[in-house]
């Protein structure tokens, strides 16, 4: 268990450890979600009631400590949805924090509350604003916050006043994170899929941005990355759907290049503005080909009600989307040759990579399953979230018109016959490794073309720098055997 502690330093030894919540058999949500109270003599942070039902719930709530330990105090009891990332004004008058509204559901909007210590008042900042608080940090006048949120393909940077609830955008172009505030200046990284993060500072109203460092000015002088542009298309139910193309390296507008379509997880995600070690779009522009990404319907940064539209959809707006945003830019970009793509995707990405195979079977050359679900009844029995499936697919897998056979790629396993790369970790508990081993057997059964990678140390994702290097050379093996001849 992640518990809270709370030490008495003395000349940099650490003396008499206290566990303020040693009686739990819960985690702290993360040190992100700790802080300490202006007068230091009491400690809030984010974590789940001790019970037997933590598995299908998210009502992560806000307890307040004293440091010497002793009973904690639930100040978001009335929220039976999940509560993050307390902090409170230099003043010590308001607590603000992060809250959602829909019990279970992991993706909803993370609104900005303000609780005032003083009077117990509490309200929501800016309830109109329909985007997702990521990180926030009060202005230095303490009626001001400044969020980052994702934004139409970027991570952009708002100011909220805490009177009004007005909202003005202060920054928007790339990834911002690591947000701070000192003295006058917003710092905070950045970066594009063009550009690895630095450090850069702004003023608060968005004037005067600087650039504070260049740790990678060296390297990138030996790197010619592809350029990148973003477009929209009309998607399922008509809607405005967005994307990003990143051209190859050497791009020759008179040559034809073979194409990465990729595709995201989450499924409320977002393959943006970002410069990414894992899903790297400059790799795959690297090594010749066009990469196009398409911000799906469930994607996050265009308003609640978009990325809320998966859920009991995960087989139907999204891949509609992803079919017409393929013929969209195979049409815009006539260099890009649509015979010869590869599509790749990694958790909901993966299960899309084995929807398609059943649904779209002759879209591409070949595909790559990076811990993609297979069989939807099996993973609700294995998987480590229950809160997930039970929101996003109608319930437990037992229950009248859930999903589990409705958008199940196990069930249109006879029409599979593209080649795939199925890759999976075997500490990988979100989507557990028997879900590739499933899409592997049913390919070799069929005497599909098909290789299997697993990573005996690696979970979900691929987080040891050898190992990543061993998947992309996995990758890209694959993706020439079908598009390079």
């Amino acid at each position: 268990r992640s518990h809270l502690h709370v030490a008495t330093l003395s000349k940099g030894v650490v003396k008499d450890a206290t566990n303020l919540m040693s009686e739990w058999n819960t985690d702290i949500a993360g040190m992100n979600e700790v802080a300490f109270t202006p007068d230091n003599q009491r400690l809030v942070f984010s974590a789940k009631i001790p019970a037997a039902d933590q598995a299908w719930h998210t009502n992560y709530d806000i307890f307040m400590v004293p440091v010497t330990g002793g009973e904690k105090q639930n100040l978001t009891a009335a929220n039976p949805a999940w509560d993050a990332q307390p902090s409170f004004s230099s003043d010590g008058r308001f607590m603000a924090y992060k809250a959602m509204s829909k019990p279970q559901a992991e993706a909803d909007k993370f609104s900005l509350m303000l609780l005032d210590m003083v009077t117990g008042q509490r309200k929501e900042l800016a309830p109109e604003f329909d985007r997702s608080v990521s990180d926030y940090k009060f202005g230095p006048d303490n009626r001001t916050v400044y969020v980052t949120t994702q934004d139409v393909g970027q991570y952009s940077i708002y100011a909220i006043n805490t009177g009004f609830g007005d909202v003005r955008k202060v920054f928007g172009d790339g990834t911002a994170g690591a947000l701070n505030i000192a003295s006058d200046k917003i710092v905070f990284t950045n970066h594009k899929l063009d550009m690895p993060p630095e450090v850069f500072q702004l003023n608060l109203d968005g004037s005067g941005l600087t650039q504070l460092t260049d740790i990678n000015a060296s390297w990138r002088e030996q790197v010619q990355f592809g350029d990148y542009e973003q477009f929209s298309f009309k998607g399922a139910d008509d809607d405005t759907v967005y994307g990003y193309l990143v051209k190859p390296w050497d791009f020759d507008a008179k040559k034809k290049y073979p194409m990465a379509f990729l595709v995201h997880g989450g499924p409320q995600g977002s393959f943006g503005n970002m410069f990414n070690e894992r899903w790297n779009a400059q790799m795959y522009a690297a090594k010749g080909y066009a990469v196009v990404m398409i911000d799906f319907h469930g994607s996050t940064g265009y308003g609640q009600e978009f990325t809320a539209s998966i859920s009991r959809d995960w087989g139907g707006k999204p891949l509609e989307d992803l079919k017409k945003g393929f013929d969209y830019i195979v049409q815009a970009q006539p260099w890009i040759d649509g015979s010869r793509a590869c599509a790749l995707g990694a958790s909901y990405g993966g299960y899309m990579m084995n929807w398609i195979a059943g649904n779209w079977p002759t879209g591409f050359k070949c595909l790559v399953n990076h811990a993609g679900l297979y069989d939807m009844p099996s993973f609700y029995g294995s998987t480590e979230e229950l809160w997930f499936p039970e929101y996003d697919l109608g319930g437990p897998v037992w229950q009248a018109e859930s999903d589990y056979q409705k958008f199940n790629p196990a069930a249109l396993a006879d029409k599979w016959q593209t080649p795939m790369l199925v890759i999976h970790g075997l500490k990988d508990y979100r989507v557990p490794y028997a879900q590739g081993l499933g899409a592997f057997t049913n390919l070799q059964r069929k005497g599909i073309d098909s290789r299997l990678v697993i990573f005996p140390d690696e979970n979900h994702w691929i987080l040891n720098k050898d190992n990543r290097v061993r998947w992309y050379n996995e990758v890209f093996q694959w993706l020439d055997k079908y598009t390079k001849g």
